[in-house]
């Protein structure tokens, strides 16, 4: 069902920064606030999201190979299904394109390739209005990060290394008395963060996150349940643009409130390239 298939993302885009961004692994038992490493996680997490929206912005201008692993569990941990897609991310008219390269190690039906070059087609074609309005959706899923840090009480509890880059580590916590803007808003009440930021220029190197309480995804379609969690790893591309490298999905959700799906779902990207100067560059 295309509902499921697209529940993972949108898990994601409520991190790829909170679905991308400020989910986190459960805290410990609970410590005194230091006001001093409050200040310095605000100082942090304020140019973090700045270098954030640049990244995503960037991000807009590669095309890079998508590896999409996907099990679904029925309510007693049973495989239901299970799919591997390699998909191709091209850029079409200043949009990005799934290109289905392989489904389960084969090549894609003769259907799935009708049904590719007809989207391809359509994205290439598509209206003045059109184009505005794939615009105003994709600003729209990314308005949520600039509430981050209304959203969030942020805590500096460490520096790391990771992957070779120093970090600074911060726990997020939801703010009380947040009131949510936007249709994603609502759900940064119900997770928890741990982010780690490069101590050179601010990207987000890794995300580690738990729903704390139950939500709801679209319209009363799905339900995401407490427990569901996300892990997230970028790299750096050069230039401060730092890209998904990794990110594994373990979520329970309920389905119109009856039947239970686990998600297990990793999804690994590679092969980043700047559009312009590769051959998957498409225009009209």
């Amino acid at each position: 069902m295309e509902v499921l298939t697209k529940l993972g993302t949108q898990i994601l885009l409520v991190t790829v920064a909170a679905s991308t961004a400020l989910f986190a692994q459960s805290s410990g038992p609970d410590t005194p606030k230091n006001h001093a490493s409050v200040a310095d996680a605000r100082q942090i997490v304020g140019p973090s999201v700045v270098a954030t929206q640049r990244s995503w912005q960037a991000r807009d201008h590669y095309t890079y190979t998508e590896r999409d692993e996907d099990r679904r569990l029925n309510s007693i941990g049973q495989v239901k299904s299970e799919n591997v897609d390699v998909t191709r991310m091209i850029v079409v008219n200043g949009a990005h394109f799934e290109q289905l390269m392989q489904r389960n190690g084969q090549l894609p039906s003769a259907k799935e390739q009708k049904k590719s070059d007809d989207d391809l087609d359509k994205l290439k074609h598509e209206t003045t209005d059109e184009q505005a309005a794939r615009l105003r959706k994709d600003q729209d899923n990314r308005a949520f990060l600039r509430d981050v840090l209304e959203a969030f009480d942020f805590r500096l509890i460490n520096e790391e290394v990771i992957g070779g880059r120093p970090a600074y580590v911060l726990q997020a916590t939801p703010h009380p008395g947040y009131h949510a803007h936007g249709k994603y808003g609502k759900m940064f009440s119900r997770v928890e963060g741990k982010l780690w930021v490069d101590k050179q220029d601010f990207g987000w190197i890794k995300v580690d996150g738990q729903v704390t309480q139950s939500f709801s995804m679209g319209l009363f379609v799905a339900r995401v349940e407490r427990g569901s969690h996300i892990i997230m790893e970028q790299t750096s591309v050069g230039d401060g643009v730092w890209v998904p490298k990794r990110i594994e999905i373990r979520a329970t959700a309920r389905i119109l409130f009856l039947r239970s799906l686990g998600i297990d779902r990793i999804l690994t990207y590679s092969d980043y390239r700047p559009a312009a100067d590769g051959p998957y560059s498409v225009s009209r």
